[in-house]
């Protein structure tokens, strides 16, 4: 089955990982079709199992051995991704806003934030949760990280169980 692995803080926040390294990590770990997505960790790849579960603690515990960092990562299929994608609930001019999706292993965080979100202010951000334990967010550009549900994602609380993309990358992932 192929999935979309995301990895949590690398490459921004003094985890560096060469995606060249990552893939062949990966690939030795017995994954096939091994392909990353810019260099902030997304991945592509095929496991012999159905199961997202298995793929995320074992992909954690790759990373772990191979690059020595407290991994986290969020694991769907691709088409769970597509349906995530197409379910994006709003119309956005990129140009004044940022699309996100807010991702969870637990749907725990997500309904956590979402709950935060609703106390935002509506011409700064708007936040609902959609399928698959996500969060649709959306902000106005250059207030990302002083917005409610930016401040609020940024929690250690949350650092383990979610992890952030922008649609367009999204988007990047399933082309």
């Amino acid at each position: 089955m192929t999935f979309v692995v995301l990895l949590r803080g690398i490459n921004v926040g003094g985890i560096r990982i060469s995606m060249a390294a990552l893939r062949s990590s990966l690939e030795d770990a017995g994954y096939t079709g091994v392909r990353t997505v810019l260099a902030s960790g997304n991945v592509v790849l095929t496991a012999t199992t159905q199961d997202p579960a298995v793929v995320r603690s074992d992909v954690e515990g790759v990373l772990r051995q191979a690059f020595g960092y407290e991994a986290w990562v969020v694991v769907v299929t691709v088409e769970q991704l597509a349906e995530i994608v197409t379910a994006f609930p709003w119309e956005t001019d990129e140009a004044v806003r940022h699309p996100y999706v807010i991702f969870s292993t637990d749907g725990v965080s997500t309904t956590d934030l979402a709950e935060i979100g609703e106390t935002a202010d509506p011409a700064v951000e708007r936040s609902t949760l959609g399928p698959h334990h996500v969060l649709f967010w959306e902000v106005v550009r250059g207030d990302t990280l002083s917005s409610v549900v930016g401040k609020a994602s940024a929690r250690a609380s949350y650092k383990s169980t979610t992890t952030t993309r922008n649609l367009r990358t999204l988007r990047k992932i399933l082309a």
